[in-house]
């Protein structure tokens, strides 16, 4: 038998994109010193599904750099969602999230909120879903007293419209 290696390319960029406090901070000064636009949004993540796959797209459409904060299974966010949650663990999540190509930094939060990591990270646009007022989305004032932009994004799937018009084509 050959002793072959396994290309694990695909592997390490997926590894190369989850950051802990330390690293997000040195990717970030390579980042700003590149003028990126930095696009910051955060979640549980728990059960990606499409309208999560569609808003970071989204998200990610608004800049050049799209950061994902993950709630991680401390988080006191869990408490309000039941005894069996997270369902995916924050490494699954975290793992899942980075593997999408227009995600390219994730991060895990055990704040109650991710305003400490907002800060550190200071995004040029800050986003959530549309079911948020600006104005209420945490690290408003931080973001915008920063230069920064504060974003909805609509989260009706056009993608999942599209997708069911193609395949009615296909099999009609």
């Amino acid at each position: 038998m050959s002793n072959t290696t396994t290309n694990n390319k695909n592997i390490d960029i997926i590894k190369s994109k989850i950051y802990n406090w330390n690293t997000i901070q040195d990717q970030l000064l390579i980042w700003k010193s590149e003028n990126k636009k930095i696009v910051f949004t955060n979640g549980c993540f728990d059960i990606l599904h499409l309208g999560h796959v569609e808003y970071l797209s989204k998200a990610s459409d608004l800049g050049d750099i799209l950061i994902v904060g993950v709630n991680s299974d401390r988080s006191p966010y869990w408490l309000t969602k039941g005894p069996n949650r997270p369902i995916n663990n924050q490494d699954t999540r975290s793992i899942i999230l980075s593997s999408l190509m227009f995600v390219d930094g994730v991060i895990l939060f055990s704040d109650d909120t991710p305003l400490n990591l907002i800060t550190v990270i200071m995004p040029d646009i800050l986003v959530k879903g549309k079911d948020y007022n600006a104005e209420d989305i945490v690290g408003y004032d931080v973001v915008t007293m920063n230069g920064g932009e504060v974003k909805t994004i609509e989260l009706k799937s056009a993608l999942f419209k599209w997708f069911k018009q193609e395949t009615k084509k296909q099999f009609d």
